[in-house]
């Protein structure tokens, strides 16, 4: 059974930084992509920043420039980095894996709570 823990969450004021971890636990032969998503009160899930396995990112523009994600492939970790943050911010945010144990699967964590305040 594959796991994905995230921590790091909380609330700050409009400038401050957070960030967030994510550790994947189980039977794991490697992972593969790795990310996090956001989801706002009332809005669809959207990604916030991705990284392959080689170290290959991407972001979604709203968060260009304040955001960087990173990975640690032998503690199986992904992170993301936050500073400058805004209110439009406040979100849950998810940690996705594909999970390789025999075939290649997407895993997500619960979730954690980032609120902004103004």
């Amino acid at each position: 059974q594959v796991q994905l823990v995230e921590s790091g969450g909380g609330l700050v004021q409009a400038g401050g930084s957070l960030r967030l971890s994510c550790a994947v636990s189980g039977s794991i032969f490697s992972i593969n992509a790795m990310g996090w998503y956001r989801q706002a009160p009332g809005k669809q899930r959207e990604l916030v920043a991705a990284i392959t396995s080689g170290g290959s990112t991407n972001y979604t523009d709203s968060v260009k420039g304040r955001f960087t994600i990173s990975r640690d492939n032998a503690k199986n970790a992904v992170y993301l980095q936050m500073i400058s943050l805004k209110p439009e911010d406040t979100a849950v945010y998810y940690c996705n894996a594909e999970v390789v144990t025999v075939v290649a699967v997407d895993y997500w964590g619960q979730g954690t709570q980032v609120t902004v305040s103004s």
